[in-house]
């Protein structure tokens, strides 16, 4: 089961407390009240794993260790470890209480959500001419605590969409080493499933239905996963009597949910092409001209028609693969401009 919205409770450590001690050997007398240690934070870090959110199923409230109080002899308090939870590359943090998103898109990337308390001073800190032997400390800063809410957006390169049983997790298990379950009936798929193209990530969105976009059926679950993918491979199955209204539908609901998900680039497949006759291939073809876009009949049974697929994912991939050396060069000319001017 994919866990990919889920609510939770985090709170960094309070800060130890300063102390009041005083130095016991003679000539040497002075306070020695050390400072208390910090709290502990808690961090957020890209992970690969997008069943990462699972550790949060049961596990609702996650706490950093207290700073240690001060301590005589100039001692300051332990600071405890901070906490680093692993959450899957693409995980919107929604901190519910300062009312601010963070998004994490890389793995690797780690981001402060709640820091933890400051330790306060002992009363080494408050000596003076007039005052050689101070009672004050500070009591440590509380950590913070916040309600967060983790809403995973799957980040891939390629999403297929379309009703449900339009063939969707068998072109992924035919193009990639995905295991999707496949089967003859409605809402097969009930999580997304991801599969590795070369340098391309495929997403298998689950089907989607008319009143999606306002929670029907699978509903918003599914189609926040749509709003990352950067290209759609849209497919409707050839056993559909009504092809052109199952196009507008999809259509519907993303432009219903975000109206950018329409301005993604889309490529059409007509799937399932082999359980029809030649003739009624045709007339299915003709009918979905009213879309406009070159639709590409497809069947994981035709060897030929899967190489019209694979021929567009190379081009994306190389696309993608052109873009990556170029933000390259120009973060390495960005660092060689840094080293002349330093």
């Amino acid at each position: 089961m994919l866990i990919d919205d889920v609510t939770i409770k985090i709170q960094a450590g309070n800060g130890g407390d300063g102390k009041v001690a005083f130095q016991r050997i003679k000539m040497s007398l002075g306070p020695t009240g050390g400072t208390g240690g910090a709290g502990g934070s808690i961090y957020f870090e890209g992970v690969s794993d997008l069943s990462a959110l699972r550790q949060f199923r049961f596990k609702k409230d996650v706490r950093a260790e207290n700073g240690g109080i001060g301590r005589p002899q100039f001692v300051d308090g332990k600071t405890p470890d901070d906490i680093v939870l692993k959450v899957p590359v693409g995980t919107v943090i929604h901190n519910l209480d300062a009312g601010t998103d963070t998004e994490i898109v890389k793995i690797g990337e780690r981001v402060l959500i709640a820091k933890g308390g400051r330790g306060g001073r002992g009363n080494f800190h408050f000596r003076g001419p007039k005052n050689t032997s101070p009672k004050e400390f500070e009591k440590g800063k509380p950590g913070e605590k916040f309600n967060v809410r983790l809403e995973l957006k799957l980040i891939a390169d390629v999403g297929f969409i379309g009703l449900p049983n339009a063939g969707k997790s068998s072109l992924l298990n035919e193009l990639t080493r995905a295991n999707a379950k496949v089967a003859n009936y409605p809402f097969t798929t009930l999580e997304p499933n991801l599969g590795a193209y070369y340098d391309l990530i495929l997403a298998d969105i689950p089907g989607l239905i008319e009143g999606a976009s306002v929670g029907k059926g699978l509903g918003i679950k599914f189609l926040r996963h749509v709003e990352r993918t950067k290209v759609l491979f849209h497919l409707i199955s050839a056993e559909s009597s009504t092809p052109y209204e199952d196009y507008k539908t999809i259509r519907e609901e993303l432009g219903t949910y975000n109206k950018t998900l329409l301005e993604k680039t889309e490529y059409m497949f007509l799937s399932k092409n082999d359980l029809l006759s030649e003739k009624e291939l045709k007339e299915k073809l003709k009918e979905l001209k009213k879309i406009k876009k070159e639709i590409i009949p497809i069947s994981i049974a035709d060897d030929e028609s899967l190489k019209k697929v694979k021929a567009i994912l190379n081009e994306i991939a190389d696309e993608k693969r052109a873009k990556g050396k170029k933000e390259l060069e120009i973060l390495e000319e960005a660092r060689k401009q840094k080293e002349e001017s330093e």
